[in-house]
């Protein structure tokens, strides 16, 4: 009985340990129930209508933690929104309930400064606009599925000063 026990475990050690090889950053790091397999190849579209580029990979974002800012049906936050870390919209998110500076390393979350990028919650980065403290955007990095929220004539206008943002 606790031979055929131990040979199950063994078994079931030697399937996960092959199927880590193969999971992705973002099923490594993520924290819900199921996440889908993401490859490294966007799927969506920047507001620029171009390839999405990454956001940022330090620290490493994206609600699939893949430093893109795309979003899936387990993305309830909708994380499409790359911004530039500013102090007031730190103080400001911390001060609506979603404190991003303090680091949670229970989550592999490393907090945010002034400068990091990060993929921003469609709604928070709009109410924070409302608000006078959106971070600067970066259109490059943005998906296209923020424009379900926020107007584009918005994200231009709070975009980072960029030659690379310009459609």
């Amino acid at each position: 009985m606790v031979r055929t026990m131990l040979t199950s475990c063994f078994v079931i050690l030697t399937v996960m340990l092959s199927l880590y090889g193969k999971i992705g950053v973002a099923e490594e790091n993520c924290l819900l129930d199921s996440c889908p397999t993401v490859d490294s190849t966007p799927k969506e579209l920047n507001v620029l209508n171009n390839t999405l580029e990454p956001c940022s990979t330090d620290p490493l974002t994206g609600f699939y933690r893949d430093s893109f800012c795309r979003t899936g049906t387990n993305d309830r936050g909708v994380h499409v929104v790359c911004s530039e870390m500013t102090s007031e919209f730190l103080d400001y998110t911390k001060q609506q309930g979603n404190d991003l500076s303090t680091p949670a390393p229970q989550y592999g979350f490393p907090g945010l400064t002034p400068g990091d990028k990060w993929c921003l919650c469609a709604a928070r980065w709009k109410e924070a606009q409302k608000n006078s403290v959106a971070p600067p955007v970066v259109l490059k990095s943005t998906s296209t599925v923020a424009l379900q929220t926020v107007p584009l004539s918005l994200l231009l206008n709070e975009s980072q000063p960029s030659s690379s943002n310009q459609p």
